[in-house]
């Protein structure tokens, strides 16, 4: 058992109110600057919709993330050694300017300048990259509250087999909003795609960074990465993508993007995982499978036998006091009511959602507060968000995944509303969903009231532990055969702190 500590986040997509602050925020402080004109490291898609860049989530265009080869091991969607080397000086899987949108502003001078006349002056949008007049026709945000649905959406990948259930949805304004970082994945397909090692997974905290200095900007970390959250800055030559607000974290504050977020729907926590199983998690053969894989390679934090290894392995007290009161761990280990975006693409995303529900609770209480509990599961199954698209989103396909998650959901909120506004107290329905009364509160607590201080457990980092874990090898939880990191290969250079190596190409063996 390697212990390893991880950084996660979890989003209530049942509170969302798509305001984009969060991007707002973010873009002010990361992405503020020329050549990152069009980069947005956090941007809120309304579902269904073609989402930023257009259609990303197509990886059998795309070929990001990672697929099983003939001999059910790990290998890159886009290819190896081999196939990188052909590929070296043009990336065929790699999104272009259009697939994202071409960044514009307006002459707001003509405004200024304007004389008295007749006729309001227009202040007309000009290209950010080119200065040229340009007519504005995508944007990051496009499909904004279904705008032009009809027409675009229908091209929404995820509703491959559902077609029929959506175009009827459309009639009772189905959307919902889905906000999106970087996953800072347990086995990412970027860092494996860098051919030049510049992109790394921090050991002390698993977030996902790129060394400016090393990039030597081939790109193929954006075409590996399956979400498409590595963007080209075209004036340095480097990639950039979502730090996860590492500086923040590191003096124990929240990400920007969840410090301003105004439904307060973002959770930040530790949850412990064991290296050692996040080859065989990813490799399982059935996609369905992954997400019990992944559940597999976390770790209980009360387990003594966990925490006498987490102190074997340099984890500071204060953190596993932090991954105990995690409230990640809570919603998606404990109460499996957060899920992973898309596992399928077998990187082990560590940014997971609790699926929407509101439609559902609506429909239920046209009749008043007294809506029978009994009749609350069933309803589920009438949702106006089709369950079918949010397996398709969150559980690789598998509806009863969505379904376990909604029914506790229903349960919680039906349990809560008799408590409250009947004053009964009616444990059957915790019963019924495999829960306590008791369980029902916290997670009402959880997602409901929860104070600043209990939607983030973040401990400060322990600068003192940098030379100790400079000096180790072989300690890395990526270092499998043909995996995205290698720790023995390179002792890491005094100003690279706790750095994850990585392997030049995938499936080149150890150094």
């Amino acid at each position: 058992m390697r212990v390893r500590a991880q950084v996660a986040m979890v989003m209530n997509l049942d509170k969302c109110i798509g305001c984009h602050t969060c991007s707002v925020t973010c873009k002010q402080v990361w992405t503020n600057r020329p050549g990152t004109e069009y980069v947005w490291f956090n941007n809120v898609e309304t579902k269904p919709g073609l989402g930023y860049p257009r259609t990303y989530e197509d990886n059998e265009k795309w070929k990001g993330g990672w697929q099983l080869n003939r001999r059910g091991k790990l290998e890159l969607k886009a290819g190896g050694r081999i196939q990188k080397i052909l590929n070296i000086f043009w990336n065929p899987n790699l999104p272009t300017i259009d697939d994202y949108y071409e960044p514009w502003t307006y002459d707001y001078q003509t405004l200024i300048d304007a004389p008295l006349s007749q006729h309001d002056p227009v202040a007309r949008p000009f290209s950010q990259l080119t200065g040229d007049r340009i007519e504005v026709k995508t944007g990051p945000n496009w499909d904004d509250n279904l705008a032009g649905a009809p027409e675009h959406a229908i091209h929404d990948p995820l509703l491959k087999g559902i077609e029929e259930q959506v175009r009827f949805a459309y009639e009772q304004a189905f959307m919902f909003y889905l906000p999106r970082i970087c996953e800072h994945c347990l086995n990412p397909s970027c860092v494996a795609s860098c051919p030049s090692g510049a992109m790394y997974k921090r050991v002390e905290d698993g977030i996902v960074l790129v060394d400016q200095h090393k990039c030597r900007g081939w790109r193929f970390c954006v075409s590996g990465c399956p979400y498409k959250k590595v963007y080209f800055n075209h004036r340095s030559g480097k990639a950039e993508k979502c730090t996860l607000c590492y500086p923040r974290i590191e003096q124990g504050q929240p990400t920007i993007c969840s410090e301003t977020c105004v439904g307060r729907i973002r959770y930040l926590g530790l949850v412990l995982y064991d290296a050692d199983r996040v080859e065989a998690a990813a490799s399982v053969p059935d996609e369905r499978e992954l997400l019990d894989a992944q559940m597999g390679v976390f770790l209980d934090p009360d387990d003594p036998e966990v925490q006498a290894a987490a102190h074997a392995e340099g984890i500071p007290d204060d953190w596993l006091e932090a991954a105990r009161r995690s409230p990640v761990y809570t919603l998606a280990v404990r109460y499996r009511l957060a899920l992973p975006l898309h596992p399928e693409y077998r990187t082990l995303p560590m940014v997971w959602y609790v699926p929407p529900l509101s439609p559902v609770v609506n429909a239920l209480e046209q009749d008043g507060y007294e809506a029978d509990p009994d009749d609350l599961f069933p309803a589920i199954e009438t949702l106006r968000i089709p369950v079918d698209y949010l397996a398709n989103l969150l559980a690789a396909g598998d509806a009863e995944v969505i379904r376990s998650v909604l029914r506790r959901l229903a349960a919680m909120r039906a349990y809560m509303r008799k408590r409250e506004v009947l004053g009964e107290t009616d444990e059957t329905v915790a019963a019924s969903v495999g829960l306590t009364a008791a369980d029902l509160e916290t997670m009402y607590r959880l997602l409901a009231i929860a104070k600043y201080e209990e939607r983030y457990v973040i401990p400060k980092a322990h600068g003192e532990l940098a030379s100790q874990l400079m000096e180790q090898q072989g300690t890395c939880g990526l270092d499998f055969d043909g995996g995205p990191g290698n720790c023995g290969a390179v002792q890491p250079r005094a100003n690279e702190r706790f750095m994850l190596k990585t392997l030049p190409l995938l499936g080149e063996d150890k150094a």
